[in-house]
């Protein structure tokens, strides 16, 4: 597949990227006016990224905020739920993708059967469960469209423990089809007040053979990233940069070949790392050949592609063209596909590198 990108123009692995933040904004301001919403930041596409895009270092809790500007245009409408699937593949084909997991939480796209319903919608018709059926339709489309293969994680959130027993029957319900694991996301500091709801999905998840991947480690502390590898069964962590100032749980993590998900210019817009990139934990996972991959974590409010952060990786990181080939080689064998889906992909990276199977 070609890459119109300088920096690693070869075939990429995308494990760690978020659908609600991956939303074109031409798509919202169309579903906004669809809507006849009257708010001044959609009156233009200027004005509209002024309004939802982070700039500088700030927090998370920043950065989640930029979502009640934009969600509402599309949320609880079915044509856009697969338009922004749709195109969602298509971006990440232009970016010399081939291979990419997307994560979602479908209650934040529902109208109904929802408690509460989000982004103050008037109840509709649009449950959970269909908004998984139409990101999949989407999803699937994209695919056939753009040669590129797509998986999907769901998403339980933190704040809102209540909603994890159905995001772990959706995942058992659609179980490769496209959904291939469960996540966690949200602020960890909420953990101790939400935990046993998570941990009952997560539960399960292990129990039915779906593969789980948790935010741990991006704002909070080491400990975190140790309750959900001990106790949530973590095969993989979002993010996880604070888990270096653990030195006893960062060597077992190495033992282990626990992946990391890094998002280089994402943890410097929410402020999750210190903003001098010679300093990012990810210099030290590269130097002690960790299991680590390289993700967006979401273009719309980071104002950012996928190529910002491997430019980040070679200009500041000291990356090379074969630390980039073994970062996508990490997220190729670490990724939640099948067996023989995943050693198929193994193959396309290793002919596309000119390696021999390793």
């Amino acid at each position: 597949m070609e890459s119109s990108f300088r920096v690693f123009n070869k075939p990429k692995v995308e494990l760690h990227i978020h659908l609600d933040a991956s939303i074109r904004p031409e798509t919202i301001l169309y579903y906004a006016r669809k809507k006849q919403m009257d708010s001044h930041i959609f009156e233009n596409l200027e004005t509209l990224l002024k309004n939802v895009t982070c700039t500088k270092p700030g927090s998370l809790t920043e950065f989640l905020s930029k979502f009640h500007y934009y969600m509402p245009a599309v949320v609880g409408d079915r044509q856009a739920v697969k338009r922004i699937a749709y195109e969602f593949v298509e971006s990440k084909a232009k970016e010399g993708v081939v291979y990419v997991e997307v994560r979602y939480n479908p209650h934040l796209f529902a109208n109904c059967k929802v408690d509460p319903i989000q982004w103050g919608q008037k109840e509709g018709d649009l449950t959970p469960d269909e908004v998984v059926e139409l990101v999949n339709q989407g999803l699937k489309e994209g695919e056939r469209d753009f040669n590129i293969k797509v998986k999907s994680i769901l998403c339980c959130l933190r704040h809102m423990p209540e909603w994890s027993p159905e995001i772990v029957e959706l995942c058992k319900k659609y179980h490769n089809d496209t959904v291939v694991a469960i996540d966690l996301a949200g602020d960890e500091g909420l953990k101790n007040e939400t935990f046993p709801g998570h941990l009952r999905a997560y539960e399960e998840a292990a129990r039915c053979g779906i593969h789980r991947t948790v935010h741990a480690g991006e704002a909070g502390p080491p400990s975190v990233v140790k309750e959900a590898v001990e106790l949530l069964k973590a095969e993989r962590i979002g993010h996880g940069y604070h888990t270096v100032q653990d030195p006893v749980l960062y060597d077992r993590l190495l033992k282990m070949d626990m992946h990391f998900e890094m998002c280089p210019w994402s943890s410097y817009i929410t402020g999750a790392c210190d903003p001098d990139f010679t300093k990012h934990p990810l210099i030290q996972l590269k130097k002690d050949g960790a299991n680590y991959s390289l993700s967006n974590d979401g273009p719309l409010p980071m104002g950012a592609s996928l190529e910002t952060d491997y430019n980040i990786a070679k200009t500041h990181m000291g990356f090379n063209e074969e630390d980039f080939m073994q970062a996508n080689i990490n997220a190729a064998r670490s990724c939640f596909l099948p067996y023989k889906e995943k050693k198929e992909l193994l193959d396309l990276l290793y002919k596309a590198y000119g390696m021999t199977d390793l």
